[in-house]
């Protein structure tokens, strides 16, 4: 009967986180829809698509440290590739605490810190690298985690990287090196939505099985099926991280869905780069009902 209660007990603090995350995931992109709408400019696709990842990973998976530090010694990193999702990287580091949620108000405005694509010149909490040059990020990551390494520095790098930016050389020079000089101590993701601003990946340039080509480069591999899952993204977190130290880098394969819980964004690439108009916000509002408080 104890053993049972304790069970019970442990459940509920799992749903409850749960429920937490995904209470703040919507938040999430009530910021992500407002921000775009009020410039007219930015991307929302790739952004809600990759609401809940960024939720999981600050909230949960990641060891943050606050107030902010460049050097990131001795906590985890994160390295944002596809910097073009700057308003899911935005809304996520202001609810975390990196930098005051009014801020988001500023985004894409002139002498803002919240540029459309992250810079580090204005010196915003979390950004530790300028991207949005796609194909860079990895090695970036890459390097940061080997630093990690040779300073005996026991956490974690991680990265996000979009599936048509694999369509760049140099993420498979990064790829190769990794493997090749061991780099055991860094989790790479790539957001498989299958789209990208000219339309499907597959119509723009094929790339096969990812499965097959990072494993050919020596890479451990994990298939996230549903990306958009926070307890999915959670268990394969703890699953990705469980392979690191064994001399092989690790990628997880995450299946999303770009526009993730706006049905007119879903199931189509045209949002990739597209704000919404004053009759969609409200809509898409009226799908993610409020639930922290808007900036």
């Amino acid at each position: 009967m104890i053993q049972l209660k304790l069970l019970l007990k442990s459940n509920n603090i799992l749903m409850t986180n749960i429920q937490s995350l995904e209470k703040t995931t919507t938040q999430v992109r009530r910021d992500i829809l407002r921000m775009v709408h009020k410039v007219n400019s930015g991307h929302p696709g790739g952004s809600l698509g990759c609401a809940e990842f960024f939720v999981a990973l600050f909230f949960k998976q990641m060891k943050v440290t606050l107030p902010f530090s460049m050097d990131g010694e001795n906590e985890d990193l994160f390295f944002l590739s596809n910097g073009h999702i700057s308003p899911v990287f935005y809304s996520v580091l202001s609810r975390r605490g990196f930098f005051p949620v009014s801020e988001l108000n500023s985004f894409r405005l002139i002498d803002s810190r919240l540029q459309g694509h992250p810079t580090t010149h204005e010196n915003l909490p979390g950004i530790r690298v300028a991207s949005g040059s796609l194909g860079q990020g990895l090695s970036v990551s890459i390097g940061a985690a080997l630093t990690k390494k040779i300073n005996n520095d026991p956490k974690t790098v991680y990265t996000l990287i979009g599936d048509g930016e694999l369509q760049e050389g140099q993420n498979w020079e990064a790829l190769m090196f990794a493997a090749g000089k061991k780099v055991d101590n860094i989790i790479a993701t790539v957001d498989l939505n299958g789209k990208q601003i000219d339309g499907r990946t597959e119509d723009v340039l094929p790339m096969g099985s990812l499965k097959n080509k990072f494993e050919a480069f020596g890479w451990k591999v994990i298939e996230l099926k549903k990306g958009n899952s926070i307890p999915h993204l959670l268990k394969t977190f703890k699953v990705a991280k469980s392979k690191l130290g064994s001399g092989k880098p690790v990628a997880i394969l995450m299946e999303t869905e770009m526009g993730n819980g706006v049905d007119f964004m879903m199931h189509t690439h045209a949002w990739h780069g597209k704000a919404p108009n004053d009759k969609q916000l409200e809509n898409a509002l009226s799908q993610n009902i409020e639930t922290l408080g808007d900036y």
